[in-house]
Parts: structure tokens; C-alpha cells; sequence
């Protein structure tokens, strides 16, 4: 499957996974089709209940149907079946305007970027969601080390060789967390554009301490995969604290001490194998990256011919 030829002589694709969204993808196809003329538009349905696939291939998408559930499993799917020199990712629920996709594709032309980021403002949502999403991108980039600024935008432009050397291990909503530590472990050069508020259109709200709870299961995970010495010393300074807070009144108190002295040794010793598997591991993730790098560099720039 591969996208028409467009601008200078690009192949653009539109990706859009979706579920349950009969509502709004016609709309966001049509208006995909105007802000990006001839680049073909992908709608890749993951079980949904309602006429999705049928009001998106009227709309004229090309539907596919993932019956993984979970958006990861759908952009997995989309990056290895679709074909062409630059991938548009966006939702099917009216979240992100159309309108903002030439400058995102600009972006990774001019810029000699390999992913373009739209970065949402204020008004793209509640203000509690919004503070909840800033606190969380913050709190991402210190744990992390990326350095843009929205980095769990759901809108986003992509070369060929990063989505071709993507390897998409999530499952759900985390995979914009997943391609934003990729472009940041990897050192790729990103761009970030400013999005047009367009608003949420298919009457859902998200629920900001749900998904700042699954936010944070998903950053231990991807600083466990990146960071492997910070995270298993930081678990190893938990077990050290708690061995330290049960040994001291045991030793003050040496009659009452033989069992929590016992307790804590196996705390010391836990936090000491804990420190030592994350230094292994840490020269395994080095390795690992060592080779993601090879395999991105194997994928030709976007226009070198």
C-alpha cells in the first residue's frame, strides 16, 4: 500500500486510528483531504461498535480493520503496511485540526526534522487536564531527558526512517510517550509547532487522574527500558531507607533486635542486587541504542534520492 505523490514529489499518508468514532471521522477525513490535497488518507478501525469504517471509507479513506485492541496496536500495524515519505498521525475524534498538517509536514522539510510535534495549548481542554498534562510532560523530561516540550501529543509528522526504525513495544494510549523517548534516546532532530485550538469534538472527556495514573505506570516503565541504572538504584534507595528505619530501633533496643536485624540485612542486600542488575543492564541499553542508531541511519533521509 503506498500514498500518492504529492508537493515535491513526497509520498504523504494520513494515518488515523480510531474507535467508535462515526460521529466525527468523516469530518476529519474530508478535512484532512483539503489540507493535504492527494495524499491519501488511512483509517484503521480497531473494533468498533458503530459505522466508523463506514462513514470513513464514504468520506474517501482507505479503511483497514486492527482487531488488536489498543492504539499502539493500530500504529504499529500502520507503520509496517503503509508505505511512503511522510507519515501525518492524528486521531478520528475531532481533537486536532486538519488545518495544522501542512505545517507539520513543513516543519520536517525545511527543518531537516524526522518528527514534527503539534503542541497543544491551553485551551485543548479542561483547565485541570491541561495543568495535569503540563505537570506530566515536566515531569517526563526530567525522568526521561527529552527535550521538547508536548510530548505526549497525539498529532505528529514522521519520516520514513523513524517510523521504519520505530520499535513499538506499547500497547495502548502510551505510544506517543514511546515515540517521544525514542526520538529522544536516539538523539533525533524533532520539530515542534504550535496547534490551532480546535477542540475536542466527539463529546468525551478525559479523565485527568486516570490518565495521570496510567502516565505514571508508563514513565516507570520507559525509564526502567532507558534509564535502567537510575530506576534500579532508585528502587535500591527505597530498600536501603526502609532496611535503615528497621535496624536502628533494633539496635538501640538489642533484646528485641535478632529478627529486624535480620529483615534489614535481606533489605541491604536487596538494594545492593537491585544497584548491581541496573548497572548491567544500563551497558545492555547502551548496546541497544548503539543499534537502533545503526538501523535508523540504514533508512535514507527524507529527499536524499
Amino acid at each position: 500500500m503506498s500514498a500518492i505523490a504529492v508537493g515535491d514529489g513526497f509520498k504523504i499518508a494520513v494515518l488515523l486510528p480510531c474507535r467508535d468514532q462515526a460521529a466525527t471521522i468523516g469530518s476529519v477525513v474530508r478535512g484532512f483531504a483539503e489540507a493535504l490535497p492527494g495524499a491519501e488518507i488511512f483509517v484503521f478501525d480497531n473494533n468498533s461498535t458503530d459505522d466508523t469504517a463506514r462513514v470513513a471509507s464514504h468520506a474517501g479513506a482507505r479503511v483497514f480493520r486492527e482487531t488488536r485492541q489498543g492504539k499502539a496496536n493500530v500504529v504499529r500495524r500502520m507503520f509496517a503496511d503503509i508505505e511512503a515519505d511522510i507519515y501525518v498521525l492524528a486521531d478520528g475524534d475531532g481533537t486536532y485540526d486538519p488545518a495544522d498538517a501542512p505545517s507539520l509536514v513543513n516543519a520536517l522539510v525545511t527543518e531537516r526534522a524526522d518528527m514534527a510535534v503539534g503542541m497543544r495549548g491551553s485551551a485543548a481542554g479542561r483547565a485541570a487536564t491541561t495543568f495535569a498534562r503540563r505537570v506530566l510532560d515536566r515531569l517526563y523530561r526530567r525522568s526521561i531527558g527529552v527535550a521538547f516540550v508536548d510530548v505526549f501529543s497525539g498529532y505528529r509528522a514522521l519520516t520514513r526512517r523513524f517510523v521504519k526504525s520505530f520499535p513499538a513495544i506499547s500497547r495502548g494510549f502510551d505510544i506517543e510517550a514511546e515515540l517521544s523517548m525514542h526520538a529522544g534516546q536516539m538523539m533525533i532532530p524533532v520539530a515542534e509547532i504550535e496547534l490551532s485550538e480546535a477542540g475536542r469534538t466527539d463529546g468525551q472527556r478525559p479523565s485527568t487522574l486516570r490518565d495521570g495514573l496510567r502516565v505514571l505506570k508508563v514513565l516507570a516503565r520507559l525509564m526502567k527500558e532507558t534509564r535502567p541504572f537510575a530506576f534500579y538504584s532508585a528502587v535500591a534507595l527505597v530498600f536501603w531507607i526502609v532496611g535503615l528505619a528497621i535496624a536502628a530501633p533494633a539496635i538501640s533496643r538489642p533484646e528485641s533486635g535478632p529478627t529486624a536485624l535480620a529483615v534489614a540485612t535481606g533489605l541491604f542486600v536487596a538494594g545492593f542486587v537491585s544497584a548491581a542488575c541496573g548497572l548491567v543492564l544500563d551497558s545492555v541499553g547502551r548496546t541497544r541504542v548503539e543499534q537502533k542508531r545503526i538501523l535508523f541511519l540504514t533508512v535514507p533521509a527524507l529527499g536524499a534520492r
